[in-house]
């Protein structure tokens, strides 16, 4: 899709967590379109633009979801906290981005996120259970604590309510007891060395990641070690901050880890 330069309204600002809040924007659906997996642009002035995952595949109501993590001590945090509250209007360049689901392909799709990052596997995962809801579909979610996981709610609706839907939340700080459930796994620890200790081959997967360049990175080179299919991997960090090879045809970390 070509980008689009478009004004919408500020529908709704909703505190899902007090780091995490939620924003709805509504507009004309033909200029709202995107694919799950895109992301849009906000003016925040005449020279700065910043951008966002779309949290939401598209339905044909020009409706948008927006999940933003709120920095205090970081400037433009605090100013766009101020014009998503106050603005009644909001221009936006959309959509952009090649990290989108691919709809030709019904192999099982391993969804990795950090914090935010979310916001992206939620588009791909609407979409992906539109389509078909017996999809088989993996997610991993990364957060330091619990509460991190500001939608952990809905993750787990996905895993109740889809036989092929499993929900992984990863943490730094340990989870309580409770957490686990049928389909719905607690870890510990790092989301790349969680990875390496509970798969063991993901050849047959789509990957999706979302998160820092250092996290996805991370990620990829455990995942190479599994029988990543480079074809098969999707970021948006390859495109901002890409390496070469983006994916090790060498190595296996998680082999030689076990060994």
């Amino acid at each position: 899709m070509t980008a689009r330069t478009l004004t919408c309204q500020v529908v709704e600002v909703e505190d899902l967590t007090p780091d995490v809040f939620r924003v709805h924007l509504e507009g004309r659906a033909e200029a709202m379109a995107h694919d799950p997996g895109q992301y849009l642009e906000m003016q925040l002035d005449d020279a700065t633009w910043v951008p966002f995952s779309i949290a939401n595949a598209h339905g044909g109501d020009g409706r948008l979801e927006l999940h933003i993590q709120h920095w205090p001590e970081r400037s433009n945090s605090a100013r766009l906290r101020e014009l998503l509250v106050e603005a009644q209007h909001l221009t936006l360049r959309l959509p952009g981005g090649d990290c989108v689901l691919d709809p030709d392909s019904g192999r099982p799709l391993l969804l990795v996120a950090a914090g935010t990052g979310f916001a992206q596997m939620k588009a791909i995962v609407e979409a992906a259970l539109h389509a078909d809801p017996s999809r088989t579909i993996s997610l991993w979610w990364a957060a330091r604590e619990r509460r991190d996981l500001y939608l952990e709610r809905l993750a787990r609706e996905w895993a109740a309510q889809h036989m092929g839907v499993t929900f992984h939340g990863v943490c730094e700080q340990p989870l309580e007891a409770g957490f686990e459930a049928e389909r719905v796994v607690s870890h510990r620890g790092r989301i790349d060395e969680a990875l390496a200790e509970n798969l063991d081959d993901v050849s047959a997967h789509d990957v999706y990641l979302s998160g820092s360049p250092g996290m996805v990175y991370a990620c990829v080179d455990v995942l190479a070690s599994l029988g990543l299919v480079p074809s098969r991997v999707f970021s948006d960090v390859f495109a901002y901050a890409p390496r070469d090879p983006l994916v090790p045809t060498v190595g296996s970390l998680v082999r030689e880890r076990r060994a």
